[in-house]
């Protein structure tokens, strides 16, 4: 039977099939052994065949091809990548604007991932209700600066119904994944979009002991808007997983008119001579903010810390 994970719970996948039932099933070892470089093979969104087994439970014997995949370096010391969902039309990184501050290097790098894999992104600034005067500016010079650039940037609070409706029209009628660190409020946006699959999200966190507004798996839950939504875990890193130092300014769109132009075929755009890129840095076309990302990323790749 064809069927969608819509849940991973490290060892156990839960699959929904055409019927709308869904069955608790294992992955064969030799799909982890065919897949060792990822900590988990198999992610939400995946499409895969599942064998019935005589208690009621399945077993994976087949995973379907993927049309995008949403990656990061694995963490913990683990090594490889982490897969967080699969086939998606819109990767979400929420942020907030304050509690925690807003990190625009996690949102790069966010960025940098979609790039690479052909995922469309949309960033959402969230807790827009706590902007003081020079909170307010910053929020709106950080939004002016992504949709300069010609992403998708909301922002968001559940006390504000006309944002939350920005949202959901934003998302309506695609499978969507929210990513971001623990306490933006990604789970309480989701609750303000849609009650009921808030609701699905909560009872996960009360089964875990872990609060109810706290993710502890993925799981894909569907939206009365059309369409569904992969809630996960918080994150406080979002480490690039099998991309090249040389191949990050291909994933910064504002380095596009410049990088072609510069005097070394392989400029890095750091310290080169001739360096068109960086000459549109000193000239204020790139902003200081993105360039010193793109600096602290390509950093981090030649430099692993580990």
């Amino acid at each position: 039977m064809k069927g969608r994970v819509i849940q991973s719970t490290g060892k156990w996948y839960t699959v929904q099939i055409d019927s709308g039932d869904e069955i608790l099933s294992s992955l064969p070892g030799k799909f982890r052994m065919n897949d060792y470089d990822r900590t988990n093979p198999i992610a939400v969104g995946d499409w895969v065949e599942v064998d019935l087994l005589d208690d009621g439970s399945g077993r994976i014997s087949e995973i379907h091809e993927r049309t995008n995949a949403v990656m990061r370096e694995a963490t913990h010391g683990k090594r490889g990548s982490q897969m967080i969902a699969a086939n998606v039309d819109l990767a979400v990184v929420v942020q907030s604007l304050l509690e925690p501050e807003f990190k625009p290097g996690f949102t790069d790098r966010f960025l940098v991932t979609c790039e690479a894999y052909g995922i469309t992104p949309l960033i959402i600034i969230n807790k827009t209700d706590l902007a003081g005067k020079n909170a307010k500016a910053y929020l709106d010079d950080t939004i002016e600066l992504y949709r300069s650039i010609g992403y998708d940037i909301l922002p968001c609070s559940v006390k504000n119904p006309e944002l939350i409706d920005a949202v959901r029209e934003h998302i309506s009628g695609n499978t969507c994944v929210f990513i971001g660190p623990s306490g933006v409020g990604k789970s309480s946006i989701l609750n303000a979009i849609d009650p009921e699959a808030g609701q699905s999200i909560g009872q996960i966190s009360e089964w875990s002991k872990k609060g109810k507004h706290t993710t502890t798996y993925a799981k894909l839950v569907p939206l009365n808007c059309g369409g569904s939504i992969v809630d996960t875990p918080g994150i406080r890193e979002f480490g690039l997983f099998d991309i090249e130092p040389e191949e990050i300014d291909q994933c910064f769109p504002e380095f596009e008119p410049f990088r072609n132009d510069c005097r070394f075929n392989n400029c890095l755009h750091i310290d080169e001579p001739g360096c068109k890129v960086t000459e549109a840095f000193d000239n204020g076309i790139i902003s200081a903010t993105r360039y010193r990302s793109y600096i602290n990323i390509v950093d981090s790749l030649r430099n692993p810390t580990r």
